[in-house]
Formats: C-alpha cells, sequence, structure tokens
C-alpha cells in the first residue's frame, strides 16, 4: 500500500501495526521522518517534487510518500486485554474508506482501546483509510472478525455492556457509558442491522433537532465517544 503526508508517514514510521518498506521523499530533505526512516533502516530514495507529485493520489503528499504493507490486524482477544474496563468501537457495515478513516482517527483522540470489524460487507484498512486516519490508525488496535455478532458475544461474556447507536434508543446522556462499554456505528444508510440491535445491551441515541434525521456515520461515532468520556471522567 502507499500512504503520504507527513503525519501519515511519521505515525507509520512510529507503529507496531504497519512496516513501512520504503519511503520517497524530496531531494534535500533531513527532517525528522527521513531521521526516523534512516535509523529504521527504511530504504530512502530522494526525489525531485514534481516526481512526488506525478506519484501522489491526493495532490496532498507534503513530500513523502511511502510504501507500507498490509496493515497487521489484532485479535479480539488483545483489545480485551489492553484495559480492566475496554472501551471499544464496534464497526456494522461500514463501507466508506472516508468514514472508516475518520472514525479511527477520533477513536485514537478519544482512547479507545480497540475497534472491531468484520470481514464482510465492511471495507478494510487500506491505503485510503490509513491516509484519512492522518497516522491514527498506526496507534490503533483494530480486529478483523468472520461474525460481528459472536464478537458482541464475547465481549460481553467479558463483562463489556454493548450499546448500538441507533435513532430509536435511549437518550445516550441517559445511558450508563462508563466501565467496560462498545458501542456499535452502523454502516451508510443501513444504520445497526435489526438482528445485531437484539445482540445488543441496549440502543442509545442522539438527540436530533433538524430536519435531517440522520448524522454522518463519523459524526456520530465522535459525538457518541466523547458523551463517554465526558461520562468517564
Amino acid at each position: 500500500m502507499k500512504i503520504e503526508g507527513k503525519n501519515s508517514v511519521l505515525e507509520s514510521l512510529r507503529s507496531d501495526n504497519v512496516t513501512v518498506n520504503s519511503l520517497t521523499c524530496e531531494k534535500g530533505d533531513r527532517g525528522g521522518v527521513v531521521a526516523l526512516a534512516l535509523q529504521k533502516g527504511v530504504k530512502i530514495t530522494y526525489v525531485d517534487r514534481s516526481v512526488l507529485d506525478k506519484m501522489s493520489a491526493t495532490g496532498k503528499h507534503q513530500g513523502y510518500i511511502a510504501d507500507v504493507s498490509d496493515f497487521i490486524y489484532c485479535e479480539l482477544s488483545d483489545i480485551l486485554q489492553s484495559s480492566d474496563q475496554p472501551f471499544v468501537v464496534i464497526l456494522d457495515g461500514l463501507n466508506d474508506p472516508h468514514n472508516f478513516g475518520s472514525i479511527i482517527r477520533v477513536c485514537e483522540c478519544a482512547g479507545v482501546d480497540g475497534i472491531v470489524i468484520g470481514k464482510n460487507r465492511q471495507v478494510a484498512v487500506t491505503d485510503a483509510v490509513l491516509r484519512v486516519s492522518a497516522g491514527a490508525a498506526a496507534h490503533v488496535k483494530i480486529a478483523r472478525v468472520t461474525n460481528i455478532n459472536n464478537a458482541i458475544r464475547e465481549l460481553q461474556k467479558n463483562g463489556v455492556w454493548v450499546y448500538a447507536l441507533d435513532m430509536d434508543g435511549t437518550e445516550i446522556t441517559e445511558t450508563n457509558l462508563t466501565g467496560a462499554v462498545a458501542l456499535v456505528v452502523g454502516g451508510e444508510g443501513n444504520g445497526v442491522s435489526p438482528y445485531t440491535k437484539k445482540c445488543c445491551d441496549g440502543v442509545a441515541s442522539l438527540k436530533l433537532k433538524g430536519k435531517v434525521n440522520s448524522l454522518n456515520a463519523s459524526v456520530a461515532c465522535g459525538i457518541a465517544l466523547y458523551e463517554a468520556l465526558r461520562q468517564r471522567g
């Protein structure tokens, strides 16, 4: 995979989840990204900025494009072992890489212990996802499971309370999000599937006062996570 941009490349170099195979950067660069790449023994190629412009998929390379290995997923057990009171996000059928990357970024900022995604009907960690996450994917545990509902049951067996984010639930400010808790965020358009909602311990909703009756998945996730942070102190 290719990633680009100073922060994305730098955080990938710092991460144990991503292996940087090579780095292409602008001639004359001797900054922190290059220093860390040299320290880690990464092969570096120096080129004119015009070459980077042609290589870039976004036009926002900031002088750095790296070739990285496929993302290394963790096991669900790794997330459970991250904390005595795991704070988890589960994604149910999210297909937009930009939403996924944004969710990873807000999860990292909110101190989430891990994200659980399904192998089917769910975008994987791609170069686009890594790019949108702005380096956050390098520091968040992500488990890719065969069956989301089985993962929910496994979390519940380990004392984690699981709440789906949906319109027809209890106001989120009245939902206890302290302790070991997981929030399920549905995909674009369909939301959390009916059977997955039945597997959860409850449904939490965000108060909407406008004429539009739904929020973007990443926006809804961010609001919910920071309500959890508020409650958790």
